[in-house]
C-alpha cells in the first residue's frame, strides 16, 4: 500500500493532475537582449528614489565641497573618483533592473510539452499554478514579477526586479559601488567640516553657512544609512554565492543545519558562473554579463522523487509546493 506522499507523487506524474488544458502555449520568444521591465508602482518609485539620492550626493559633492575648494588637485582626484563610482553604481542599477533575472517560459505546462518529456517511474514535474509553467529545480514564483525565476534570491524593490541567476552579478556590483560612494562621501564631508571650522565658512562654499551645514548633514545621514544597508546586502549576496544557497532556500531551511554540499571547486565554479569567468577586471564591469546558463533540455524540467531534499528543502516541503502555489518571496525593504 502506498503512503500518501507516494500517492501524490504518482498523481503528479500524470498530465491530468497538472491541468495542462488550462495552460496557454507560451508566446514565441523575443530576440536575445530584449529589455525586461517590471511595471510595479512601488518598485518604480523606489528606483526613482535611488537615482535621486545618488544625484543629490553628486550635487553636494561637486557644488558644495569640490568646486569651491582651493585645492585643485584634491578636487580633480576626488571628483573623478566619485563620479566614476557613481556612474558604475547607476549602470549596475540599470543592468540589475532591466535584465531578465532568469524567468521560466510562461505557459509551457501544456499537454503536448508534458507528454514530450516521457516521464518514467520515479520522475516528477512541478507546475506553478499562477504562471502555468513547469518549474525547474530551484525556481520560485515571484508575486511581483508574476513569473517563476530560476535561483531566485529575493525581490528587491530598489532595483524593481528579482535577483536571480542572470542578474545577481549586477545587484552585487550595485550594492558594492553604493557602499563605496557612501564611504567616499562620508570621508569628504568630514574633511570639509574640518576645513570650514579652520577657515571662514563663507569661503568654503558658494552657499550660505546654514544651507551648507544642512546639505552636508543630509548627505552625511544618507551616506551612513546606505553604507550600512548596502554593506549588509553585499555581504549576504557574497555569502549566498559562495555557499550556493539563495535567500529563499535559506529561509525554507529555517534553523536546520545545512550540510556542506560542495568542495572548493564547486564554490569556484559557482563564482565563475555568477561573475562571468575567472577573476579579471570584468568582474567589476556592469557591462560584462555572467556566464549564460545553457538552455534547459527535456531532462532539466524533470526531477527524481528521491532527490528532492537538496538545497535545504525536504520532500514534504516540495509536496506542499506542488499542492499549492509556490509564491515564496523575500524583499529587502
Amino acid at each position: 500500500m502506498l503512503i500518501p506522499t507516494h500517492h501524490f507523487r504518482d498523481i503528479e506524474r500524470k498530465p491530468v493532475y497538472l491541468q495542462p488544458e488550462k495552460c496557454v502555449p507560451p508566446p514565441y520568444p523575443g530576440p536575445a537582449g530584449t529589455m525586461w521591465f517590471i511595471r510595479d508602482g512601488c518598485g518604480i518609485a523606489c528606483a526613482i528614489v535611488t537615482w535621486f539620492l545618488v544625484l543629490y550626493a553628486e550635487f553636494v559633492v561637486l557644488f558644495v565641497m569640490l568646486i569651491p575648494s582651493r585645492d585643485y588637485v584634491y578636487s580633480v582626484i576626488n571628483g573623478i573618483l566619485f563620479n566614476l563610482l557613481a556612474f558604475l553604481a547607476l549602470a549596475s542599477h540599470c543592468r540589475a533592473m532591466l535584465t531578465d533575472p532568469g524567468a521560466v517560459p510562461k505557459g509551457n505546462a501544456t499537454k503536448e510539452f508534458i507528454e514530450s518529456l516521457q516521464l518514467k517511474p520515479g520522475q516528477v514535474v512541478y507546475k506553478c499554478p499562477k504562471c502555468c509553467s513547469i518549474k525547474p529545480d530551484r525556481a520560485h514564483h515571484c508575486s511581483v514579477c508574476k513569473r517563476c525565476i530560476r535561483k531566485m534570491d529575493h525581490h528587491c524593490p530598489w532595483v524593481n526586479n528579482c535577483v536571480g541567476e542572470n542578474n545577481q552579478k549586477y545587484f552585487v556590483l550595485f550594492t558594492m559601488y553604493i557602499a563605496l560612494i557612501s564611504l567616499h562621501a562620508l570621508v569628504m564631508v568630514g574633511l570639509h567640516f574640518l576645513r570650514c571650522f579652520e577657515e571662514d565658512w563663507t569661503k568654503c562654499s558658494y552657499f550660505s553657512p546654514p544651507t551648507t551645514v544642512i546639505l552636508l548633514i543630509l548627505l552625511c545621514f544618507e551616506g551612513l544609512l546606505f553604507l550600512i544597508f548596502t554593506s549588509v546586502m553585499f555581504g549576504t549576496q557574497v555569502h549566498s554565492i559562495c555557499t550556493d544557497e539563495t535567500g529563499i532556500e535559506r529561509l525554507k531551511r529555517k534553523h536546520q543545519p545545512r550540510e556542506h554540499q560542495g568542495s572548493w571547486e564547486t564554490v569556484r565554479e559557482t563564482v565563475r558562473e555568477t561573475f562571468g569567468g575567472d577573476f579579471s577586471p570584468n568582474w567589476f564591469n556592469p557591462f560584462s554579463g555572467p556566464c549564460h546558463p545553457e538552455l534547459l533540455n527535456d531532462g532539466g524540467w524533470v526531477r527524481q522523487a528521491e532527490s528532492l531534499s537538496g538545497h535545504g528543502e525536504t520532500s514534504s516541503e516540495r509536496l506542499q509546493e506542488s499542492k499549492s502555489e509556490d509564491s515564496a518571496e523575500v524583499t529587502d525593504e
